[in-house]
């Protein structure tokens, strides 16, 4: 065990028994012309944490620990994509239509593709999620079994939507959860603000929330 400076409380890291996921670092996410940016949303805010990400992903992979991707997307005749998901709103482009990167949110579509800068390699764990959550139509509940893993560090986009959903997700399921604060973000900073906020509330109701630069110290030393 080794702790991490964090809020509410030093996170005590078990390297025997923690994995990071990066969730949802998608080109349609983050890159103009895809599924965010058609929502009317600045990407710029998003796209920005690629750096602290990549160093988040480079401290685990440094330290021989797993790594963990998620992609939001569905399959290409739609069956796991509700009307309730798919008709929310007026966006210009909806999942399923063809959009400058292909069909949107669509399995194996260029716009899909996690960022080169961030994305898997070899050996690497990718889930491929229907939902907001990663746990809800996936493996991931029984990767994370065989794998002996307790604890879940998270990274990614955005705060408030597939990432807090994961960790609550997780947190139900007894993990315990923390969010690096520089390797997330939102297309509205107050939320992501809101969100750590709420997720460390109460003693830590759904988990910790620790700077980028603490956790790489201790994974070095780890």
């Amino acid at each position: 065990m080794a702790d991490i400076k964090a809020l509410p409380f030093p996170f005590p890291l078990d390297r025997n028994a923690v994995a990071l996921i990066v969730i949802d670092m998608q080109r349609d996410f983050t890159e103009p012309g895809g599924f965010g940016e058609s929502l009317g949303n600045d990407v710029s805010l998003v796209a920005g944490i690629v750096p602290d990400v990549k160093r988040l992903i480079e401290g685990f992979r440094d330290a021989g620990l797993p790594v963990i991707h998620t992609m939001e997307c569905h399959s290409p005749d739609l069956s796991d994509l509700p009307p309730a998901k798919q008709n929310r709103g007026n966006p210009k482009l909806r999942i399923g239509d063809m959009g400058p990167m292909g069909r949107i949110l669509i399995s194996g579509e260029p716009g899909t593709s996690i960022l080169p800068d961030v994305a898997p390699v070899d050996g690497e764990l990718v889930i491929e999620k229907p939902g907001k959550g990663a746990f809800y139509a996936t493996p991931l509940g029984d990767e994370l079994k065989a794998k002996g893993i307790r604890q879940l560090v998270f990274a990614g986009v955005t705060t408030e939507v597939c990432v807090q959903t994961t960790m609550r997700e997780a947190n139900d399921r007894g993990y315990e959860c923390l969010i690096i604060e520089e390797a997330t973000a939102s297309y509205f900073p107050h939320f992501k603000a809101a969100t750590l906020d709420m997720i460390r509330a109460q003693g830590g109701i759904v988990g910790w929330t620790a700077k980028l630069d603490d956790l790489l110290e201790v994974l070095s030393h780890a």
